[in-house]
């Protein structure tokens, strides 16, 4: 039976490892990704590590400083959890685990063996905790498979560091350590991780570029609200939603008045300030369980799981809001007012015909001498009730022409 020499293991293992760190490091590189940048370094460093540990002569003290480099490589797995989510690096962080590292083997006995292997799984311990709650504890952008950006930055960082820490424990009672088959489990273990966690890597990023791509086709650039598209995405599943549980939703369409007039008389720049602070007054004014977005040019459009009532109250003082926090250029002041019609109707009535409700009061508010909020006159009926509605009509007048024939 073929033996596997277990250095040849190593050896191949940080040499997988180096490997796939340099590729990270390419794509981190060709594609801006700072995280992947410290992904691949830290696999390199991690490499390294364990390959100067495997092939060190140089003494116990000198071996076991090498896994310092372990540490910070667990570190910068850590950070590159942190700048994956925007956060900055934390060099102090990175560095601390190799320091307490270095404190423990210069202050503890050579008999003290088991403790410093302790210590040491600690700080993985540590560092991999630190991941997991960066990934875990991600509030912007949801990860659709959560667990395997949790679970592979870990494994990482205790198969990296398990056969040194090991190998620490086993050289103190084996004198074969370097035939064990626990380190050869461990030597083809961190071969197989290494390539795993490559892939798992660039699914999650692939994951993220996928989710931005998409946040920005759905997201006006100017305003930061939704644009047509997700604002019509977004209102769809909260119509659902509130529409299931018996709760009422109300439309706004929001029209800035003699907006043509600003860009004319101040120039787009200026306009395009105003858009902005619309935008910012309608945020600001509404719950953040309201819906609210940026549907054409000068027109923004809201959604809120409210009777009739609560949303002329809420577009009321959203008017007087953009009313009251009127602008200048070059000292002249710029008059910001603005027309709302607000329409409700019944369960599952569609988006458009809510907003074409909504479009019709704003039309009235505007005849009606603009700055005020217009309530529609009519309840919209959903498509849906309107089919049911005329095709009871044609099946009633088909029944009495039948019956005159009769």
């Amino acid at each position: 039976m073929m033996s596997l020499d277990t250095s040849t293991l190593y050896l191949v293992a940080t040499l997988v490892a180096a490997l796939l760190g340099v590729m990270l490091l390419f794509f981190g590189r060709q594609e801006r990704i700072a995280a992947l940048n410290w992904w691949g370094a830290a696999y390199i460093l991690g490499a390294a590590s364990v390959s100067l540990w495997t092939l060190a002569s140089l003494g116990e003290m000198f071996s076991l400083a090498l896994n310092a480099f372990g540490f910070i490589a667990c570190g910068m797995v850590w950070n590159a959890a942190r700048v994956f989510h925007g956060r900055k690096s934390n060099w102090p962080g990175i560095l601390l685990g190799a320091l307490a590292w270095v404190a423990a083997i210069t202050t503890l006995l050579p008999q003290d063996a088991a403790l410093r292997m302790t210590i040491g799984a600690g700080i993985v311990a540590i560092y991999a905790a630190l991941t997991a709650n960066e990934l875990w504890s991600e509030r912007r952008r949801k990860l659709q498979k959560r667990w395997p950006a949790v679970a592979v930055p870990v494994l990482h960082g205790f198969v990296l560091m398990l056969p040194i820490l090991l190998g620490d424990f086993l050289r103190v009672q084996d004198e074969n350590f370097s035939t064990s088959i626990w380190v050869t489990a461990f030597a083809i273990e961190l071969v197989l991780y290494a390539v795993g966690t490559v892939f798992i890597i660039f699914m999650l990023v692939s994951e993220r570029t996928v989710s931005v791509h998409k946040t920005a086709a759905s997201i006006d650039p100017l305003t930061g609200m939704f644009n047509r598209r997700g604002f019509a995405e977004a209102t769809t599943r909260m119509i659902e939603r509130e529409a299931n549980a018996g709760r009422p939703v109300t439309v706004m369409i929001f029209d800035i008045d003699h907006f043509k007039s600003i860009n004319d008389r101040f120039g787009h720049p200026a306009g395009d300030e105003v858009l902005k602070l619309f935008a910012a007054v309608v945020t600001n004014t509404l719950r953040m369980t309201d819906l609210s977005g940026r549907i054409g040019g000068e027109e923004f459009a809201a959604l809120l799981p409210c009777s009739m009532d609560e949303a002329l109250i809420a577009a009321e003082r959203v008017r007087e809001a953009f009313a009251a926090s009127g602008i200048a250029v070059d000292e002249a002041p710029v008059e910001t007012t603005v027309s709302i019609g607000v329409a409700g109707g019944p369960a599952f009535t569609e988006l458009d015909v809510l907003l074409a409700a909504a479009d019709t009061a704003l039309y009235q508010a505007k005849r009606g001498g603009r700055n005020r909020v217009q309530a529609a006159t009519e309840q919209p009926l959903s498509l849906e009730s309107g089919r049911r509605r005329i095709a009871g009509i044609a099946g009633h007048g088909h029944a009495v022409v039948g019956a005159a024939q009769a």
